[in-house]
């Protein structure tokens, strides 16, 4: 077999003569390589790799050459064991590459997917960081979701925290989406921070197409129902806030208010909330919202003493503090047609009509003031 200026280790084909020959003449040509890439394209893989070194030597600075040689050293693996050598040789042939094509985002995104692949999370994680730091800032756009979908699929949420919150600087307008992984993860302090964060700039559209009122509305369930969990911020203060922003929404914030309180185990004070809110309502509606709720409460407050009761082997009829909760809630169900009248009354104090019907309220000697 022939060989090329005399080396042995290059050795070909007769029917590799001409396009050998074709190389000889024109060494700087693409066109001219990837001819003969093709030709001995189903030949031996250490032939092929040999002859793309080859190219690769003479034309460095090719694209083409370097795209299509290391998507054939990725196919060259496939399905093989991760430890293989072959794994570590095709990685460093993509370090090489990128000392040249370090300005090529199809050659980084590539090569981040391989390592991905091999489960070379450092090694992954510092590649997608250098890609980053290569690339032009308008061409990071295509790197972020591959590193982002990266930082999903880790057992640990850390990385992810901290590559969404790089991200977020670049593109504040997807906090949601890290406000949603956040909760996916458990991270509801940072993601209630957040959340309060575009709640309070005016500034933000959301790309769900959610109103600023339905983004307070998921912060203030999110920190009522999880008082435990978010102790960054200031509950009380943040939704008495929102009463007045959202005053056509009075009903729900209150009721969010007190049920923060009752997680907490501070029932006395959810019990003072309910009562503010039943006593400066307006509508018919908010206050039905707050009674049920305020009943509610009243009556699992009965339930879960009468279980202890239970429990404990008491009677309850010696209990007073039973019978305390069974009084407040009796008095409670009593005032409804009093507090629904001074609901009417704070719409229109001029109502003439519930002002007599208040005046009979009073009058009824089953009524207990």
């Amino acid at each position: 077999m022939p060989s090329v200026n005399g080396k042995a280790d290059v050795i070909f084909e007769d029917d590799d003569l001409p396009y050998e020959e074709e190389i000889i003449r024109n060494p700087y040509s693409v066109k001219c390589w990837m001819r003969y890439l093709e030709f001995k394209q189903n030949g031996p893989k250490t032939t092929l790799n040999m002859i793309y070194e080859r190219a690769l030597k003479e034309l460095p600075g090719s694209y083409k050459l370097w795209y299509n040689y290391l998507r054939e050293r990725r196919k060259q693996v496939k399905g093989k064991c991760i430890t293989e050598p072959a794994f570590e040789e095709a990685n460093n042939c993509h370090e090489r590459a990128l000392v040249f094509m370090h300005k090529m985002p199809r050659i980084w995104l590539d090569y981040c997917q391989f390592l991905v692949s091999q489960c070379k999370i450092t090694r992954s994680r510092r590649t997608f960081d250098r890609a980053l730091r290569a690339l032009p800032v308008t061409q990071h756009p295509r790197i972020w979701p591959l590193y982002l979908r990266f930082g999903h699929n880790l057992p640990l949420p850390e990385t992810a925290i901290r590559v969404y919150r790089r991200y977020l600087k670049l593109s504040p307008e997807n906090a949601e989406e890290y406000i949603e992984y956040l909760r996916s993860v458990g991270r509801l302090d940072e993601a209630a921070v957040r959340l309060a964060a575009i709640v309070n700039d005016e500034n933000f559209v959301s790309k769900e197409g959610k109103s600023n009122y339905q983004l307070w509305h998921e912060l203030c369930d999110l920190i009522s129902q999880n008082p435990d969990k978010v102790t960054s911020l200031n509950v009380g203060a943040i939704i008495r806030g929102g009463l007045t922003r959202f005053t056509d929404q009075l009903g729900k914030l209150w009721c969010s208010l007190a049920d923060y309180y009752i997680r907490s185990g501070h029932f006395e004070k959810a019990r003072d909330v309910y009562e503010e809110a039943i006593l400066t309502v307006v509508t018919v509606r908010d206050f039905t919202q707050v009674f049920d709720s305020y009943a509610q409460f009243e009556e699992s407050m009965i339930a879960a003493k009468m279980e202890t009761n239970s429990e404990m082997g008491q009677d309850e009829e010696d209990d007073i503090d039973l019978e305390l909760r069974l009084a407040r809630f009796e008095q409670l169900i009593a005032r409804r047609p009093l507090l629904l009248n001074s609901v009417l009354l704070r719409q229109n104090p001029h109502n003439v009509h519930e002002w007599h019907k208040r005046v009979k309220l009073y009058e009824d000697p089953t009524a207990d003031y």
